[in-house]
């Protein structure tokens, strides 16, 4: 049975407003802001939601696509 942690989230109230603006600033991903305040990255998701925040979910342009590409390929 999956449990929701939120409620054991940290009550500094700052630190999760801070993790949700680095996050919508693009300066830490999802997993990063959730690990932050205490949540897993599906928790996370789910407040995101509850506060009308969308979540990004991969490259939003085709610039982002091909960066992304361009560094997948100096990878190898």
């Amino acid at each position: 049975m999956a449990t929701d942690r939120r409620e054991s989230v940290t009550t500094d109230s700052s630190e999760l407003a801070t993790a949700i603006g680095l996050y919508l600033l693009g300066e830490i991903s999802l997993g990063k802001a959730s690990e932050r305040v205490g949540l897993s990255r599906w928790e996370m998701q789910d407040l995101l939601a509850e506060l009308d925040i969308d979540t990004r979910q991969g490259p939003r342009s085709l610039e982002e696509v091909q960066a992304e590409v361009d560094v997948a390929l100096e990878i190898e």
